[in-house]
């Protein structure tokens, strides 16, 4: 699974980032997990305000920061369509 944190950096960017990789690690998901800082490469998911949460190339969460439980389904059922 390839995962994407969209966002110059700001708090709340961060703590998807960390947020994310804490739930991959609990729950023992296969997925490589990049931090995108790069506004052109941000805009050209569509993305218009950050943080967003990317997954498998698909924009899942954009504009606020989801609860780890909801991290977690997002990827569980990612998982179950692969």
């Amino acid at each position: 699974m390839d995962i994407k944190i969209l966002g110059p950096g700001c708090p709340k960017c961060k703590s998807l980032e960390e947020l994310t990789k804490r739930v991959v690690t609990e729950n023992g998901i296969d997925a490589n997990v990049q931090k995108i800082r790069d506004i052109v490469e941000i805009l050209g998911y569509g993305v218009a305000s950050t943080p967003a949460l990317v997954v498998d190339g698909e924009v899942k969460v954009s504009g606020r920061l989801p609860t780890a439980s909801e991290i977690n389904e997002i990827l569980t059922k990612s998982i179950k369509r692969s």
